[in-house]
This record gives C-alpha cells, sequence and structure tokens, in this order.
C-alpha cells in the first residue's frame, strides 16, 4: 500500500514566550492508501490539531506534511486549496452542511467547485446518497433531516468523487450509539475502496472499527494500537487513562 498522507516531525507551536502552547511536539504519522487510523486522547491533546494540519487548514511550526509525497507546505495558497478540493474530504463533528442547499447540492457542491459541470456532479452526488440509503432524501434541506441522515450527508460529500484522503473529528460525537457505529462502518468502507482514512474520536469502541489506533498526550504520540480481530482487540487492550 502506498503512503497517502505522512506527517514527519510536525510541531504546532500557538503564541509568544510565557503564553505559548505546544499543541503538537515532533509527530510521526503515516497512513497509506485502504487504511483507516483512529486517533484517540484527552481534551486538549492535540488531536484537532492533528487533523487541520493534516488537511492543509493550518501550516506545522516545523516538520513536513505530504499528501500523495506533495509535501503540501512547499505549495502556494492556490495550490493547497486545490489539494483541498481533489485530494481530501472533510467530515467534521457539526456536519457543516450549507442550510440553503439541498443535499443533493450540498454534496455536489465540491464537484461543481472544482470545474465538473453541474449534471455530472449532481449524478454523481445521487448516486452516492443512494449507496449510503439517502436517495430518496435528495431534495431535502438540512433542517428537515435526521441528525443520522445529515451525517451521512457529510460523508457523501466527503467521499464522491476521486479523494484519497478522508479526515473525520468526532464524527459520532452528536450521534447516538446505533448511529456512531454506522458512521464508523461507512469510514471504513470508504477506506476498503481506496481512501486513507484519519478519524478523531473519544469512543473506544467506535475506534474499534479502524485499522489503527494511535494514542495522543500533550502533542505527543504516546502509543499506536492494531486493531487486526475488530472492537474486541481494542476494548480488551483499552486506552490510555
Amino acid at each position: 500500500m502506498s503512503a497517502v498522507l505522512e506527517l514527519r516531525t510536525v510541531s504546532k507551536v500557538y503564541g509568544e514566550g510565557s503564553a505559548q502552547v505546544h499543541a503538537l511536539r515532533e509527530v510521526d504519522v503515516t497512513v497509506s492508501s485502504g487504511e483507516l487510523v483512529a486517533v484517540m486522547g484527552p481534551s486538549g491533546s492535540g488531536k484537532s490539531t492533528l487533523l487541520t494540519i493534516a488537511g492543509s487548514l493550518e501550516e506545522p511550526t516545523a516538520g513536513e506534511v505530504l499528501i500523495g509525497g506533495n509535501d503540501i507546505s512547499r505549495m502556494s495558497g492556490n495550490d493547497r486549496a486545490r489539494v483541498r478540493r481533489r485530494c481530501i474530504g472533510f467530515v467534521f463533528q457539526d456536519f457543516n452542511l450549507l442550510a440553503g442547499l439541498t443535499a443533493l447540492e450540498n454534496v455536489a457542491l465540491p464537484l461543481e467547485l472544482d470545474g465538473l459541470a453541474t449534471k455530472d456532479a449532481r449524478k454523481a452526488a445521487l448516486s452516492m446518497l443512494d449507496e449510503l440509503g439517502l436517495g430518496e432524501r435528495a431534495a431535502h434541506f438540512p433542517d428537515d433531516l435526521s441528525g443520522g441522515e445529515r451525517q451521512r450527508v457529510a460523508i457523501a460529500r466527503a467521499v464522491v468523487g476521486d479523494r484519497k484522503l478522508l479526515l473525520a473529528d468526532e464524527p459520532t460525537g452528536a450521534l447516538d450509539s446505533v448511529n456512531g457505529e454506522m458512521v464508523m462502518r461507512m469510514l471504513r468502507a470508504a477506506c476498503k475502496n481506496g481512501m486513507a482514512g484519519v478519524v478523531v474520536t473519544h469512543d473506544a469502541q467506535l475506534a474499534s472499527w479502524a485499522d489503527r489506533v494511535v494514542f495522543i498526550r500533550d502533542g505527543r504520540i504516546v502509543d499506536q494500537t492494531r486493531t487486526p480481530d475488530g472492537p474486541e482487540t481494542l476494548l480488551s487492550t483499552g486506552s490510555p487513562s
């Protein structure tokens, strides 16, 4: 499997002098095509910062971030934006759907922004919604959808098209356990189709859907656990307290 995402000795510092906060400290993470990695750790440990840097929404203070072998820190702002549109799918805890667009239009929007004809973008969007059991809800606006349905729309938007990297920040935080497991199952399925995925979650049972769990504390990676046998493996080993 080829590496899709590489973080090489990445550090992130906010503020100056006595007000400095070291959000990440020399973090090394590699995620390959077809692999789903869960990131866990206490509040303030640097999980979300890791995700935003991996998605080029922030720049590291030090270190390198490579997507598909290309160092995005050396790219211009326009080139980084193009990588985000074409290569990276984001799933946020609060969904970030546009209230004035239907489910279909929300999913098609990234493809249209990247230059795909509206007709073709909406055809691809509808196909993805159908795959997630939302074809009949395509014409509904986000406010008319349940929390689980909105989350599935957000996932459809993240994986539609030819994206290589899926980044999800607490995607199950607003959902009950049944819908939470459904979301993790869909993220895992997307990775089995060739994407590389990184998901931040606080729930060990949900993290067990990943191939590997990375534990982070005080900005440092302190442990990694592979979960080859599914939920039972992670639940039996536990996570750092």
